[in-house]
This record gives C-alpha cells, sequence and structure tokens, in this order.
C-alpha cells in the first residue's frame, strides 16, 4: 500500500488569512508605538526637571509593555483614541512642583504632535515607491495610521478632564489651595473619561479636530512626495 505524506505545513499556509494578521498589525503596531513614545515623554522631562521616580522604575523604556494599558489600547484601536498606563511622577521633586507638572503633562501631547509631524513625512516620501505593490501599500496604511493616532492621542490628551494631561495644565493655573484640592480627586476623573469616550460624546467633536490638524499635515507630505519624485523619478 502507497502510504501518501502528510503536508501539514504547506496546508496550513494555503488555508491561512495572512490579511487578518496584517489589520491586526496594522492597527497595533502604530498605538504601542504612540503611547510608548508619549509616556517616555513624560518620564524624560520629569526626571530632566529633577524627578527620577520614572527612571528607578524603569518606565524610560522603549519596551511597550512597560507602558500598557490594556483598556487605553482597546480604546485606541476602536475610537482612535485612548491612553497608556500614567508614568509615575513626584511633583514635589520639581523646583516649582505646578509649573513642573505642567510642562511635564505638556511633554506627551508635543511628542505625538511631532510624531504625527514626522510619521506624515515619511508617508509621503514613501508615498510612490511603496505604493507599487500590496504589500508596500500596508505599511503605508499603517505609516499613515500612526501618524493619525498620535493625533487623536495628542488632542485627546489635552482635553481639561483629570487625569488627562490637559488637566494638569489648566490646574497649574490655580491657586495652589484650589490646585492640591483638585489634585486629590484626580483619580475619580478616570471614570468621567471612559463614560466620556466609551458612550461616543466626545466622537465627532474630536474626529473633527483629528481632521482638522491632519489636513494641516498633509502640505508636508505631499512636499516630501515631491522632492522624492524629483530627485528619483523624474
Amino acid at each position: 500500500m502507497e502510504v501518501t505524506p502528510i503536508n501539514g505545513v504547506q496546508s496550513f499556509w494555503d488555508g491561512f488569512d495572512f490579511t487578518y494578521i496584517l489589520s491586526i498589525l496594522l492597527g497595533v503596531i502604530p498605538s504601542l508605538l504612540c503611547i510608548t513614545l508619549h509616556e517616555m515623554s513624560h518620564g524624560l522631562v520629569a526626571y530632566k526637571l529633577g524627578d527620577d521616580t520614572a527612571k528607578r522604575q524603569g518606565r524610560l523604556s522603549f519596551n511597550p509593555l512597560k507602558h500598557l494599558d490594556p483598556v487605553g489600547l482597546l480604546m485606541m484601536l476602536v475610537f482612535h483614541v485612548g491612553w497608556a498606563k500614567p508614568v509615575p511622577v513626584n511633583m514635589y521633586k520639581f523646583k516649582n512642583p505646578k509649573r513642573g507638572m505642567a510642562v511635564t503633562a505638556l511633554a506627551g501631547p508635543m511628542s505625538n504632535l511631532l510624531i504625527a509631524v514626522v510619521f506624515m513625512l515619511i508617508y509621503g516620501a514613501a508615498y510612490v515607491p511603496l505604493g507599487r505593490s500590496s504589500v508596500g501599500i500596508y505599511f503605508l496604511q499603517m505609516i499613515q495610521l500612526t501618524a493619525v493616532l498620535s493625533i487623536g492621542l495628542a488632542i485627546f490628551n489635552l482635553l481639561p478632564v483629570p487625569p488627562l494631561d490637559g488637566s494638569k495644565v489648566l490646574f497649574s493655573l490655580l491657586k495652589d489651595e484650589d490646585y492640591y484640592k483638585l489634585m486629590h480627586y484626580e483619580r475619580y476623573g478616570g471614570i468621567i473619561m471612559l463614560i466620556l469616550v466609551a458612550t461616543g460624546v466626545l466622537g465627532k467633536p474630536l474626529d473633527y479636530a483629528i481632521d482638522a490638524v491632519y489636513s494641516w499635515l498633509v502640505p508636508l507630505a505631499q512636499l516630501a512626495c515631491d522632492g522624492i519624485v524629483y530627485l528619483f523619478y523624474m
């Protein structure tokens, strides 16, 4: 009797849907990149201002697992806005606690806007060479999504709702007594934030703001694209 060899590996690959894996990576990788650099920026600025708490706890790291908040990541994948595990900051180590906290808070959103600018330039520069293949198009989509998610993360975190970064900037303008009183209740703001995102109350305003900022950055991508075409395709 002739034995037919089992080609299980080949059968597995023949029936495997790679587009499903690519679609997951398309959202997860940009999300992890955005939140990792966001939280690292908080920790790095705090360290430069005199607070080494984040450094001692290993949060000045490019390892996304150190910054990951599963719920916040899910929110980014579904709603394109979300959050990471907050970097620990001891404001009393700053020479000026209120101002130091405000500057540290602003570092996150500002880093995301910078990321958006960089990735829009990369998107424009890669548009022609990568747009010629199906695999290249996936990479283009990932680059573009990184810019969009980074814009969303910056805008979302600038909202003056505790514990988002915008609240720390706004609270720094208050009198010391009012400031420390509001900071004491900061942890309850997370519930409000979760409700606002999950119910979609912020959906349209955030979408409008993200689209507006993205539209402002499109000329940068076009400039990069035109430069590549001029240098290599003319």
